[in-house]
């Protein structure tokens, strides 16, 4: 596959890519040479994905855990395949329940959905897989039981997450992350023997444990003792979701996303508004193309939070928003001298952790994998390390919004992993961890690299612009001031904001006779290979 950006890295950074047949890049180096291991052992790109999102609950639970939700995009050498593992509500999760809340909690059991990471792991090695299940966990069961050094990133992240999770309301969360009583150092060894026994209990039992076995016996036990309403029945019931993408071409290439629950038509939209333009006309770091992607961003979302849902309750089918009419009706909207407040359009009707894995027989894999925020809820079934998702609060109270709160519904959900297509043929698998920061750093991925030629790791060191609420633009810090005051003069409520709010990417680039691989200089990880 030939490539035509520029190999120059005109930004301040850490890292080169890396150029191998045989790849993994993440944000936790441990868990990338989990991965690659499992290739050199034999196993297939998905084997390694598999392995290093095990690794990854063990290593960096400051984002993600056993009690996750995951998404995956996997080529597999012939077509492209999604996969949404994400859980749904409790079934006793009534919107009378929830009368007592002015917003979703973020903490707590009535934030926690059904985890979905587990049947992720299952489902991917049952469909696609080469090495045994219980082969997959062996580097993750080692460092949970032998421990790990604490890398720098994720311990400053440790540290200040922790202070969420009061003693008396979370005591298992304590006795599990902060044993001594604060968070580990960078550096210093930190052990968690009641994940790896249930690490062993989910490999050895190829997942059923933690859906219809002791495993989900503990989580309904202590549901029942504390609070919650997951029952035995919302794990049975759990089940993975294989899905079509929804697709944009932009500029001769073609982004695939998985299609809601997830927000990734975000990132769908925010291109087919920017087709309309002439983008290209501006420097890449200049205020006039930032503006233009800002306000398209701004489009984008203000549809993405009124109409993404659980599949079930969508009110029309999601590709109706990506309509080149429509998309053109919102891209007249955009004054390309002013910033504006955008509301929700009438389509025609009718902390996370990401990694990507490729191998040299050609199959690629696009894998996202989150608690939400932090550890998540703070609950953590005592004696298995077992961290809980708090994805329910994706839902809203709005009576009547598909996305109200209810039982059995899938959240709203922020994680989202990309793959791009040349002609129907794999060119790059690539995400951007961070919250609402997903999609639009999928959207300035896809513009550096395809608009405007930037290298992989030039365009993942290059500074982010993140959309906040009305006018505001979290600008980061290495911004140079002249754009920021420019779009100060166009009405953009501009500040600067730390590092940690622009999310991780990782990106592999397929070449003719190998691969790419870069990794986010904001993040511990790196990508490896041979």
């Amino acid at each position: 596959m030939s490539n035509k950006f520029k190999w120059e890295f005109q930004y301040p950074s850490r890292r080169m890519p890396i150029l191998a047949k045989n790849i993994v890049s993440t944000s936790h180096p441990l868990a990338c040479q989990a991965g690659l291991s499992m290739i050199r052992k034999g196993g297939n790109a998905v084997d390694a994905a598999i392995a290093t999102a095990i690794t990854l609950a063990v290593v960096e639970p400051v984002n993600n855990g056993i009690g996750s939700d995951a998404f995956a995009i996997v080529f597999d050498g012939k077509k492209l395949t999604g996969l949404n593992a994400s859980g749904k509500s409790p079934a006793a999760w009534t919107p009378d329940h929830f009368a007592k809340y002015t917003t979703m909690p973020l903490l707590g059991w009535d934030s926690v959905t059904i985890p979905g990471a587990v049947s992720a792991w299952v489902a991917l090695s049952k469909k696609y897989g080469q090495l045994k299940f219980k082969e997959l966990f062996e580097p993750a069961i080692y460092y949970a039981e032998n421990g790990f050094l604490v890398s720098p990133i994720t311990a400053t992240l440790w540290k200040q997450l922790a202070v969420m999770y009061k003693k008396d309301k979370f005591p298992a969360f304590h006795e599990t992350f902060l044993p001594t009583g604060g968070a580990p150092k960078p550096g210093e060894l930190f052990k968690n023997l009641n994940q790896a026994a249930t690490l062993t209990e989910i490999a050895n039992t190829d997942g059923e444990s933690f859906y219809a076995g002791e495993l989900a016996k503990k989580i309904v036990n202590h549901a029942k003792d504390t609070g919650g309403l997951i029952s035995r029945e919302d794990l049975e019931n759990h089940q993975v979701m294989w899905e079509n993408l929804l697709t944009m071409e932009y500029n001769g290439v073609t982004l695939h996303e998985l299609p809601p629950n997830g927000q990734g038509v975000t990132a769908l939209v925010m291109l087919g508004i920017l087709k309309n333009f002439d983008l290209d006309q501006f420097e890449c770091d200049s205020p006039q193309s930032m503006h233009l992607q800002i306000e398209a961003m701004k489009l984008a979302f203000s549809d993405a939070y009124r109409y993404i849902s659980d599949k079930t309750f969508l009110e029309f089918d999601p590709s109706l928003i990506l309509s080149p009419d429509y998309l053109a009706d919102r891209a007249n909207l955009i004054d390309q001298q002013k910033a504006q407040r955008f509301n929700f359009g009438n389509p025609p009707t009718g902390d996370t952790v990401y990694l990507t894995t490729a191998d040299a027989e050609g199959m690629m894999v696009s894998y996202i994998q989150s608690n939400y925020l932090g550890f998540g809820s703070g609950i953590v079934i005592p004696g298995t390390g077992i961290s809980l998702q708090d994805r329910g609060n994706g839902f809203n109270l709005i009576e009547g919004h598909p996305n109200q709160v209810g039982p059995e519904k899938r959240p709203y959900h922020t994680i989202i992993p990309a793959f791009v297509t040349k002609n129907g043929e794999p060119l790059m698998s690539f995400g951007v961890m961070g919250g609402a920061m997903q999609p639009q750093g999928h959207a300035q991925m896809m513009v550096r690299i395809f608009e405007y030629n930037q290298n992989p790791q030039a365009a993942l060191d290059a500074p982010r612009w993140r959309v906040m609420e009305g006018l505001q633009v979290n600008l980061e810090p290495s911004f140079n001031k002249e754009a920021q005051d420019q779009l100060k003069r166009m009405g953009h409520q501009v500040y600067r904001g730390h590092y940690f709010e622009f999310g991780g990417g990782q990106i592999i680039y397929r070449l003719k006779d190998g691969y790419l691989a870069a990794s986010d200089p904001r993040k511990d990880g790196q990508a490896v290979g041979y």
